[in-house]
């Protein structure tokens, strides 16, 4: 006799449905195991009769394939590694967003990394990524500033977003800065201002230069000269109230501002009420990045350019997916902008 407490055994339910599996499958399409499997796998040259019949059976029984099993048959795990620099969320969230649209047609799944612009910690994520067997890795930056490669000789495909790698020979994804100030300058120009003004973040940031330099190329191409020098700042909106300040002080008669991010058009347009300015009537204002809760929140609502960050993404998901499939696309690929017209 048992000494075994009976209402200590868990109980069963003997009704409970067992989980379809392969073999299942298999018996209801009236084919081997093997056959069953490379129908669902798209492996093999079997009659498309045959593989519609496989198809058929697994969604009669609501077969599911066990990711292990997959893993094992095809040495992939599946997943991506998506490491981030931005801890804001400003930028890694919209690509991330587009890299999902990619990499959920291709039946991936991410681990998303925040590495705080530590590299240090940049490294131990790209070190428990590589443990977990990821397929890939799509490294997200918050500037477009060229960085240094992950790593060398790693043993998966990487791509660069937002942040191209300084070597040429990777795949990277970035804006195309230059066209955001080209489409913000021939926006003003076409609304009739002469006397347009720059004012953007610091001097040290790629995407400064680059779109100033690109303003004066767009406003040259027109005729016309750039109201004083490019003011160059920080990313905030007190800077774009000072520099909007001092601007009207040296240069009363302008008629156009481009700013370099809403967060500092904002602050423009805040400085330009305050002197008696109307908005747009005397003075049009462009801002860079399409940041909702900046750019509507705006008085007025702000004219800007949108970078396509979430299509960054998507194209680096793309591109990661193909570098997987053994077709990688090195170099740099650029995403170019569009222009949301408000009332700025």
């Amino acid at each position: 006799m048992s000494d075994t407490d009976p209402s200590s055994v868990p109980p069963t339910n003997p009704a409970s449905p067992r989980r379809a599996g392969i073999a299942d499958v298999a018996a209801r399409a009236g084919v081997s195991v093997g056959t069953a499997s490379k129908a669902l796998n798209g492996r093999g040259t079997l009659k498309e009769e045959t593989r519609a019949r496989v198809r058929a059976a697994a969604q009669e029984l609501e077969f599911a394939p066990s990711t292990v099993a997959r893993s094992l048959l095809t040495g992939r795990t599946f997943t991506v590694g998506i490491i981030t620099s931005d801890s804001y969320g400003r930028f890694s969230i919209p690509i991330m967003r587009g890299a999902e649209d990619a990499l959920g047609l291709g039946e991936m799944l991410a681990f998303l990394c925040d590495s705080r612009d530590d590299p240090i910690r940049e490294q131990h994520h790209l070190r428990r990524l590589l443990e977990r067997r990821v397929d890939g890795i799509i490294v997200a930056g918050r500037r477009t500033d060229a960085r240094p490669p992950i790593g060398t000789h790693l043993p998966v495909p990487v791509v660069y977003a937002l942040a191209p790698s300084a070597d040429e020979g990777d795949i990277s994804v970035t804006s195309d800065e230059g066209g955001a100030a080209r489409l913000a300058i021939e926006h003003l120009v076409r609304t009739g201002r002469r006397r347009i003004a720059h004012i953007t973040g610091p001097h040290s940031h790629a995407s400064a230069r680059e779109r100033a330099s690109a303003t004066i190329e767009a406003l040259t191409d027109h005729g016309l000269e750039l109201v004083g020098e490019p003011w160059f700042g920080g990313w905030t909106e007190a800077w774009g109230r000072f520099a909007v300040t001092q601007l009207l002080r040296a240069h009363p008669d302008v008629d156009g501002v481009f700013c370099g991010a809403d967060v500092i058009a904002r602050g423009a347009t805040d400085a330009l009420r305050e002197s008696g300015a109307s908005l747009p009537l005397q003075v049009g204002v462009v801002g860079v990045d399409n940041w909702g809760v900046v750019a509507e929140a705006a008085r007025p609502p702000l004219t800007t350019v949108d970078l396509g960050l979430q299509e960054i993404g998507r194209r680096a998901g793309e591109l990661l997916l193909e570098a997987i499939a053994g077709s990688p696309a090195p170099g740099q690929h650029v995403v170019a902008g569009h222009l949301v017209v408000r009332e700025s």
